[in-house]
């Protein structure tokens, strides 16, 4: 229980994509005038276009939510695009107790608020027939095989054949939803037997794409065709001309949402007594129909705000990649905390922000090499809490309660997200904003880095582990104390295996030089002697992760993963650099000289070793074979 206040979760995708990030905040400042906490279920899903691996795995997640600590919630099922995500998102909220409300999508059991497409289409539809008194209509639609786009094409084709219209009007485009068709679009409506007057689009981002296809061919919007979105994106309204679009009206979805649940739970169902709320969305003028002039004064401040936004996104570049560089360089999970508070200054003004991580029944943590089953309690790694506002656990959070007690009676709204790499649940994240609105991209970036830093721990965990597994193994060579031919493969082909992408690796191979002489000249103890001044070398130079083994007799095998000639340049210059060192400093008759050869390769866990050894090999031998008075 976080405080005497109910608390709502709201479950969605995606909540700090540009065309969504403002639903939050309509959300927040509801709930502020009814008195709750929300408790946002934040997924990411597909990162880019390509890449829904990692939405695959982040579903892990509501494993371990217990929906008894809500007193209602919401379901957004707008933002999910990755396959078969909203269809288990929705299979456990199907065991919640509370009240649950949808509020993008009909879902069946649930209560629904009803967004009315085909009313907003049809404003955007009759307002270009009946205002503007056209005819020869086009049509771009979304991909068919969503819903959406098969409501807003089925009432456009409805109107037009209410006004004795062609129901395609002026042609029918299948698009994307996305940026991606515009050009396809323009060579479809250009090439139409006679220009169309207007067309419309199924969303803004299209109708965006369309205009600019149709400005690059020399058409301008709307002096010569007239072009419509919906949704009302921001993108929509900063793009000039600024669009006629139709809203989604977030604000009363908010309002009326919580509202619902609140009657429920106070007895009033009987003020709600459908299972559907229906919202009617709204058309807005803009530039593209025509119907709305510039202002240049308006459009000169969106201008100037455009470019404050553009300098505030590569200052905030510039600190992630700081970000990313220190991040690096967390070699113990204490140092997450004092990472995060010192450069995590490009995410919005947080509060309180704390990473939790899963604990085994020995309470061992997920980064732990160790670590064996999740227990369902969660360990505090950063505990962040500007505001004092939180009573910090002795030992663990139960995953009953998701959140720490607070410490008042005040609405707060939180952001629950995976923090996980590849298939690997570390644990959650929980932060909240110091105002009503939710944190930008680079927070995701923030939780996406700190993941794969707790992926490098778990790995040098289990690398460092597996090193003292094989020291008991007595893998170690008896004379140098390097590890021996056994160890060094066994080491280095878990570093392989253990890489998760391909990555750049390195092999050395070693020799050393007049061995033969030192023995049959100054004896073999002398040799011996040689040998163990030539394993401390290379030893002292092994600073950067590299594995170094004595193969046998003179010779010294190293793997380096993840490596690069800068590296490799600076093991050079090290060993060079030792090996003169220990020559002046010596008072032996003879010098410690080496011959090495070395292979970068890129490579996965499916690399060979004995491969990239032997190309080592050979180049050492060149090497060995081009020194002027050459000894064996």
């Amino acid at each position: 229980m976080i405080n005497s206040l109910k608390t709502i979760g709201i479950f969605g995708c995606q909540f700090t994509s540009r065309y969504r990030m403002n639903m939050p905040e309509y959300f927040n400042n509801a709930a502020k005038e009814i008195g709750i906490n929300l408790v946002y279920i934040n997924f990411l899903g597909k990162i880019g276009d390509k890449n829904a691996e990692y939405g695959e795995y982040e579903l892990d997640l509501i494993e371990y939510i217990d929906l008894d600590q809500f007193d209602g919630i919401i379901f957004d099922g707008e933002g999910y695009n990755v396959p078969g995500m909203a269809d288990a998102v929705i299979q456990k909220l199907r065991s919640a107790k509370c009240p649950v409300v949808s509020i993008s999508s009909h879902v069946d059991g649930f209560y629904n608020i009803v967004f009315e497409d085909k009313k907003g289409m049809r404003s955007v539809v009759e307002h270009l027939l009946d205002v503007h008194k056209l005819t020869n209509i086009g049509f771009m639609s979304g991909y068919l095989t969503h819903p959406d786009a098969q409501a807003r094409l089925e009432e456009f084709r409805t109107v037009m054949r209410e006004h004795s219209l062609p129901e395609d009007g002026a042609g029918m485009f299948e698009g994307d939803f996305w940026f991606y068709k515009g050009k396809e679009a323009a060579d479809f409506f250009l090439s139409r037997p006679e220009l169309p007057e207007a067309i419309v689009c199924a969303n803004d981002y299209m109708a965006i794409a369309l205009i600019n296809e149709l400005k690059k061919r020399g058409y301008e919007v709307p002096d010569d065709i007239i072009v419509t979105g919906y949704d009302g994106s921001p993108e929509g309204k900063d793009l000039l001309p600024q669009l006629t679009s139709v809203t989604r009206e977030r604000s009363e979805i908010a309002h009326k949402s919580l509202q619902l649940i609140m009657d429920i739970l106070d007895g009033n169902e009987g003020k709600n007594d459908r299972k559907h709320i229906h919202i009617t969305p709204k058309i807005t003028i803009g530039h593209s129909c025509g119907c709305k002039k510039l202002d240049m004064r308006i459009e000169a401040e969106n201008v100037n705000n455009v470019h404050s936004q553009h300098t505030e996104l590569f200052n905030n570049i510039y600190d992630s990649e700081s970000s990313i560089l220190k991040l690096n360089k967390v070699n113990k999970i204490e140092m997450l905390e004092d990472v995060f508070r010192e450069l995590a200054v490009n995410i919005g003004d947080y509060s309180t922000f704390m990473l939790m991580l899963h604990t085994d029944r020995g309470g061992r943590l997920s980064c732990n090499s160790d670590f064996t089953v999740a227990s369902g309690n969660f360990s505090p790694i950063i505990w962040i809490d500007k505001k004092n506002a939180y009573k910090k656990p002795e030992l663990l959070f139960s995953c009953s309660e998701l959140i720490p007690p607070c410490k008042d009676d005040l609405p707060h709204f939180y952001y629950i997200m995976s923090a996980h790499c590849a298939e690997r649940m570390f644990g959650y994240a929980l932060i909240e904003m110091a105002d009503s609105g939710i944190f930008n991209e680079f927070f995701n970036m923030w939780l996406l880095n700190i993941s794969v830093t707790l992926e490098t721990l778990l790995k040098n965990d289990r690398i460092n582990k597996l090193i003292g597994t094989l020291e008991d193994l007595s893998i170690r060579d008896g004379l140098t104390g390097m590890l021996n031919r056994r160890g060094f493969d066994e080491l280095a082909r878990e570093a392989i295996r253990s890489l998760d992408e391909t990555r750049t690796v390195c092999t050395m191979v070693i020799d050393m030089d007049g061995l033969k002489r030192i023995n049959d000249v100054y004896g073999h103890h002398e040799g011996d002697r040689a040998i163990k001044a030539a394993a401390n070398l290379i030893t002292k130079c092994c600073d950067a992760g590299e594995i170094a083994g004595r193969a046998g007799g003179d010779e010294f095998y190293i793997f380096a993963p993840e490596y690069s000639q800068k590296k490799l340049d600076r093991f050079i210059e090290k060993l060079n650099f030792q090996t003169k060192i220990l020559n002046d400093r010596s008072n032996k008759p003879y010098n410690v000289e080496l011959s090495y050869g070395t292979f970068l390769t890129d490579t996965n866990n499916q690399g060979m070793l004995d491969g990239f050894i032997k190309i080592s090999d050979s180049k050492m031998y060149e090497m060995k074979m081009s020194k002027p008075n050459r000894r064996k």
